[in-house]
């Protein structure tokens, strides 16, 4: 698979994507489940999304597929403390599924598209292995159009290194404003478009999303690759971690950050 995968799998990362959910992160697919139905979850992660899909179909196969061999043993341990026998996880790659064509009544993806070099080529992919008028289903976040209160300058350099990263590694960081347009570039007709956000603005979640960045901003990829790529001192990341803790800390701070959403058919 041909990625950039920026953020890497440091335990602050995988703990984050740990609290994604099918509610809060594929409300626009959730509708569309059916008991039964057939689903592959690409760039699962640690599975929490891809077991409540699970829980959702019933008697039916849910399959989640990830690079990292790491994550995806992860992934089996916490479908197994859930007590779930109808999903399994495998390695494997975005551009190149193991999946024979037509199989999936589903095919979903979150937060992946982003992070390749190729993401319509991935969802060509995606096209292959669900049946004819199955769902492709996408969300993929805009970090160009995220935004936060109070503003402190280090946090606006943390975006411009997010961005600069993604460009540096060949990724799309602001995904989100093109996600449906490369659902149509890929031959999907029926493909609609929505939104929705993830919003912290709650003193608990506030201070889980800021501690969260504060170490990632230090210790996980997107700091070394921050340094490695020469967008970053030291220094400026330590002021980025102190800056997150600072926001955590302040009353009323907000951040939002909006996604593109897809349901695509045809």
């Amino acid at each position: 698979m041909q990625h950039a995968y920026a953020h890497g799998h440091h335990a602050s990362v995988v703990n984050s994507h740990a609290d994604r959910t099918a509610a809060n992160s594929a409300a626009h697919l959730v509708p569309l489940i059916q008991e039964g139905m057939s689903i592959l979850d690409v760039g699962c992660g640690p599975g929490t999304i891809t077991a409540d899909l699970a829980q959702l179909t019933g008697s039916g196969r849910v399959v989640g597929v990830d690079y990292s061999e790491a994550v995806i043993v992860q992934a089996r341990e916490r479908a197994a403390a859930r007590g779930l026998t109808n999903v399994s996880f495998e390695t494997g790659d975005a551009y190149a599924l193991a999946a024979a064509g037509d199989s999936f009544d589903i095919v979903t993806a979150h937060q992946v598209l982003h992070h390749l070099q190729r993401p319509v080529d991935a969802l060509r992919e995606f096209r292959r292995v669900v049946r004819p008028r199955g769902i492709v289903a996408l969300r993929e976040v805009d970090y160009g159009a995220v935004f936060w209160y109070p503003l402190l300058p280090a946090l606006d350099n943390w975006l411009r290194i997010m961005l600069a990263t993604g460009d540096a590694l060949g990724a799309q960081f602001s995904a989100g404003r093109r996600v449906g347009t490369w659902a149509r570039e890929a031959g999907f007709s029926d493909v609609t478009v929505t939104g929705s956000q993830w919003t912290y603005a709650n003193e608990e979640r506030v201070r889980w999303w800021g501690e969260g960045w504060a170490e990632r901003a230090l210790a996980s990829s997107f700091a070394t690759q921050a340094l490695e790529l020469g967008l970053a001192t030291q220094s400026d990341l330590m002021e980025i971690s102190e800056a997150w803790l600072e926001w955590s800390r302040t009353p009323g701070a907000f951040m939002q950050l909006p996604h593109g959403e897809v349901i695509a058919r045809g």
